[in-house]
């Protein structure tokens, strides 16, 4: 955490530094023009309006992935006044620095939740509880996430149009995806790919030896190297990250600070919202209740209130508010307004965590975060050209989308991923403290220092299912949540067949250079040993110690017919059986797309914010470029047909 601390140190003194007319050496004058950009990005963001007007047309609970971007689409239309309300304060530029995104679980930024401790899953957790971040800042978790940008496969989409949602087909969310981005490097599929938009979509400016290796081995399997977010999604790739020239790019940075200057546009931050107002005696949503600087404060809208807080947070206000699950909250005596399966279908990508291989070859050093902030010419080459190890997120390089049911069929619906870090447990510290493993499991299996890179099997298409439900009353209490990770044995399955199929990737030719140890009977922690060594049995054992979140929550509030009791809102987002309320974000999930959903959370927004206006009638506001995109949807569908 030294070089951390080191960081904030420099933050807090840049400004003063920079008013002086100094010289500086090479290194130092490209940190503090970087250190200049990033404040002036922090002073671009949305001013505190401090005191709101008393109503407003919209309120939207939540500036993170979806909230920023209903707040940019809906304040397009000048009529509307739109109150954008978030419990967290500024984003600054260190967030924005790809290699620190571990560190900033251990802020204020983080709402630091946990799992309830469990007896199927987390049993090498500290308290045998996950950790499950969630971002609490302008941006929301795109400001904690690691970047990862992509859309998933069209049948995902499909199945949620044969679930009962019309217009949530891949032909109706195409536009969206297309609308949202801004492809900022060469050799995309340009045909299903968009320039124009707001949200900057870059590869990472570096290239580990691993990551080459891990990218050729899948060629060498017989695999394409893909874009993920083009026709097809079976294969490896490069990340695609939310990134611009070399830093992160959160939907704050992406969608509210072009638009700051706005006049119909107030942002209220470091106020949490507790629940809705909601007329008595009725089912009609006026505004919300929520408390700043430890004062309680209401303010109504005239249309809408939309809840965009997340899989964890937006069921909790619906449940503080009455709309819930009726038995439940009569309990806690809290007045039913409407009940309904809110903070079920939790959903998450889970990956199973400490497989890890050692490199051996001698003139290969594994990149890790001390070691990349104690070089000065990996801090000159970010500070002044935004390249290197620096702007590697996490050190997270390269991805492989794999059915294992199908993989030679380039139509492939991936139910596999595999991620590949420079980033271990045997080098980075750190991560013990990210996802809570207990001290006994690291320091007898991770603590000695090793040069390694990790793979992490991820299920995609998850069939278990967990819950969010309120501990109690009160608002400032934690809501509790249960994961439900391998609670169906078909994940348990996938992720085995994951980790074989992992060792026949690591087997192939262009992993030769790097001379890995193969003996992964070699990996054992405690609470396993009684198992075969690399036995399936074995790494069962070893997935419920240690199964790490990829922080996709999601699910919380399905979308679906209202005659399907399992769900929460419709096709268009509005809750069951209450007026004037929406929830837009993550957990409208039917099923968790396979793919990293910040960029599926974007889409839904932008398509959300059409439907709204569409609603009230000003969809003529954008109607050319949503004629366009409707055009050019039209065009590919029917080349793939």
């Amino acid at each position: 955490m030294g070089n951390f601390k080191f960081l904030l140190v420099l933050m807090a003194v840049v400004p003063s530094v920079l008013a002086q007319e100094t010289s500086f050496p090479p290194l130092f004058e490209g940190i503090f023009t970087w250190m200049k950009d990033g404040l002036n990005h922090y002073y671009s963001e949305p001013k505190d309006i401090g005191l709101p007007k008393s109503e407003y047309d919209f309120i939207i609970v939540g500036a993170g992935s979806a909230g920023c971007v209903l707040a940019n689409r809906l304040t397009e239309v000048e009529d509307w006044s739109i109150l954008l309300i978030e419990a967290g304060r500024e984003e600054n530029f260190l967030m924005d620095i790809p290699v620190l995104v571990n560190f900033f679980q251990f802020t204020e930024a983080n709402w630091k939740y946990r799992t309830v401790p469990s007896n199927e899953a987390c049993l090498g957790m500290k308290e045998r509880r996950c950790n499950i971040p969630r971002g609490k800042v302008m941006g929301g978790s795109s400001v904690l996430n690691y970047m990862i940008f992509t859309r998933g496969h069209r049948k995902d989409y499909d199945i949620w149009e044969k679930m009962g949602n019309d217009g949530w087909g891949y032909k109706d969310v195409l536009p969206y995806f297309i609308k949202s981005e801004r492809v900022e490097f060469p050799n995309a599929d340009y045909k299903f790919r968009g320039s124009s938009g707001p949200q900057s979509v870059s590869q990472i400016p570096y290239r580990s030896p691993i990551g080459r290796a891990f990218v050729h081995a899948g060629v060498k399997m017989g695999f394409k190297e893909i874009d993920p977010n083009g026709e097809r999604q079976q294969g490896f790739h490069y990340i695609q990250a939310s990134m611009h020239n070399g830093t992160r790019m959160s939907t704050s940075r992406a969608y509210l600070h072009p638009i700051r200057s706005r006049k119909n546009l107030h942002v209220l931050k470091r106020s949490h919202v507790t629940r809705l107002l909601i007329r008595p005696g009725s089912n009609i949503v006026y505004g919300v209740e929520y408390l700043r600087n430890g004062k309680k404060y209401a303010v109504t809208a005239r249309k809408e209130v939309i809840l965009s807080a997340g899989a964890v947070n937006t069921p909790q206000i619906l449940m503080l508010s009455g709309i819930g699950p009726q038995d439940e909250l009569k309990k806690l005596g809290v007045p039913l307004v409407k009940a309904l399966p809110v903070g079920y279908n939790l959903m998450d990508h889970v990956a199973l965590g400490g497989f890890e291989v050692n490199v051996n070859a001698k003139n290969i050093k594994v990149p890790s975060t001390d070691r990349i902030l104690n070089s000065a010419q990996d801090m000159y080459d970010f500070a002044e050209f935004r390249i290197g190890p620096v702007a590697s997120p996490g050190g997270i390089e390269a991805i492989a989308f794999v059915d294992l049911s199908a993989p030679s069929d380039p139509d492939g619906h991936p139910d596999l991923e595999l991620m590949l870090s420079f980033g271990s447990l045997h080098s980075e510290p750190t991560l013990q403290d990210n996802f809570g493993i207990t001290d006994l499991i690291y320091n007898e299996a991770y603590r000695y220092r090793s040069e390694a890179f990790s793979v992490y099997p991820m299920i995609l298409r998850p069939k278990s299912r967990g819950r969010v439900w309120l501990k109690n009353k009160n608002p400032r209490s934690k809501p509790l949540i249960d994961m439900g990770y391998f609670s169906n044995p078909v994940d348990i399955e996938i992720l085995t067949k994951g980790i074989n199929f992992t060792k026949s990737l690591l087997k192939q030719a262009p992993f030769k250079a790097l001379k890995p140890t193969l003996d992964f009977s070699k990996i054992q922690i405690p609470g396993c040993k009684q198992h075969r060594a690399d036995s399936d049995k074995y790494w069962e054992c070893h997935a419920r110690h240690l199964p790490f979140t990829i922080y996709h929550q999601s699910g919380t509030c399905k979308m679906g017919k209202a005659s399907d009791p399992t769900t929460v809102v419709d096709s268009r987002l509005k809750v069951h059986g209450m007026k004037n309320l929406r929830v837009i974000d993550a957990s409208i999930f039917p099923e968790i797309p396979a793919s990293h959903p910040n960029g599926v959370v974007i889409m839904i927004a932008e398509k959300a914010s059409d439907m709204i206006k569409q609603d009230y009638g000003d969809l003529v506001s954008d109607a050319i470029s949503f004629n366009f995109l409707m055009a050019k949807k039209n065009e590919i569908m029917d080349q793939a047909n």
